[in-house]
């Protein structure tokens, strides 16, 4: 995904159709008010229904959200910047992270739209539930959790300078991967996995 200019003002029109169009962009608002009554409500369910107990909740919660960053760091290395001379996957990973790319300042695209959010995150559930069972209503909310933090971290990444010294080092992970080279730094939350498999910026 090289552009001749990357654009910090404005964005990119992926679709001509206005409705479609409008299907493109969401606010944190609206994804943090989707999500956190459902993780709310799971957990609850497994206190009190499923009679898990603190410490098992806890363990699972934040497994699921170690693996939030695993997956994050994956999808962003190999999906997001998936490489191909087909029309078709261009306009897929276009529409999917290179508007992004072009745009990096366009705040209504930082978070995953509802539509799409929705219908992959009703897979993953399945999926969790299919491998784990009950323990997919402790794993699914931490999840979640991983990618709300995963989506509140890259806003502001693009929207603010970093609040506190210690955030620099993903400020600046992120904008080398931008800026500099779209071949490494493809942690936003976290650095930990870049380190793991050598795609760090020195």
């Amino acid at each position: 995904m090289k552009f001749e200019k990357i654009h910090n003002k404005g964005q990119a029109q992926i679709f001509s159709n206005r409705y479609l169009e409008f299907l493109t962009k969401t606010h944190p608002v609206v994804i943090f008010g989707m999500y956190l009554p459902v993780i709310g409500y799971m957990l609850y369910y497994s206190k009190t229904s499923l009679r898990y107990s603190y410490g098992r909740i806890a363990v699972i919660y934040l497994l699921a959200v170690l693996g939030w960053t695993l997956f994050e760091y994956i999808a962003h290395r190999f999906l997001f910047h998936w490489v191909s001379d087909h029309p078709v996957a261009r306009k897929i990973t276009y529409t999917m992270h290179g508007n992004h790319h072009e745009y990096p300042r366009d705040k209504q695209r930082l978070f995953m739209p509802p539509v799409p959010s929705v219908i992959i995150s009703s897979f993953l559930f399945t999926v969790f539930y299919g491998l784990m069972r009950q323990n997919a209503f402790v794993f699914f909310p931490g999840f979640i959790s991983g990618y709300l933090a995963y989506g509140s971290m890259h806003y502001a990444i693009h929207a603010w300078s970093p609040p506190f010294k210690w955030l620099k080092p993903l400020w600046r992970n992120h904008h080398l991967h931008h800026y500099k080279n779209e071949a490494l730094g493809f942690g936003v939350s976290s650095t930990l996995w870049d380190r793991v498999f050598g795609t760090m910026f020195r």
